[in-house]
């Protein structure tokens, strides 16, 4: 096996990586650094002495309350002392990463990082025409196979309530 070719990162540990704002799928600003093997400050650093390579469509800054949901959703732990707002960069801006980040494993890690994100657009599409063959399906059948096309979409779309925070409650005393 080639040097190119050993796994620096694990594909799931990326995938957890990749978040879903405002419409997108982005990854954070630290967490790019950690996989990269740099610190948060120089990543950002060499973001902003490049920033003509950094269109919105390729990075953004996140609102406070993107923020804040963010943290709710990963944990504080990790978050304590961040006083900046996190960038968030898309694929695009994943890509032109490697060429300000100029090392060998930001370039062998920046390549994992875009098999993922294709891996994760081609589970997509693959989800959609899953979905639009039972559509088709459903047109063709009568009414008795309603309920169970019913159960089969209710599995296929992404729960729309927002989950309950995780961990234990105390309970109110009396």
């Amino acid at each position: 096996m080639k040097k190119s070719e050993i796994a620096l990162v694990p594909q799931e540990t990326i995938e957890s990586k990749i978040f879903f704002l405002r419409g997108r799928r982005v990854m954070l600003d630290r967490d790019l650094a950690v996989l990269y093997g740099v610190e948060t400050k120089y990543l950002k650093r060499q973001v902003k002495r490049n920033i003509a390579r950094f269109p919105e469509d390729f990075m953004f800054q996140l609102t406070k309350d993107e923020f804040n949901n963010l943290r709710s959703q990963i944990g504080t732990s990790s978050w304590g002392g961040t006083r900046y707002l996190s960038y968030a960069f898309t694929e695009q801006g994943v890509a032109m990463l490697s060429s300000v980040l100029n090392s060998d494993r930001a370039i062998q890690v920046n390549i994992q990082i875009m098999r993922t994100f294709t891996k994760l657009r081609e589970m997509l599409m693959a989800h959609k025409d899953l979905k639009r063959k039972i559509e088709d399906m459903e047109k063709k059948y009568d009414y008795q196979f309603k309920i169970v096309f019913d159960a089969i979409k209710q599995l296929l779309e992404p729960p729309t309530e927002p989950k309950g925070k995780m961990g234990f409650r105390a309970l109110k005393k009396i």
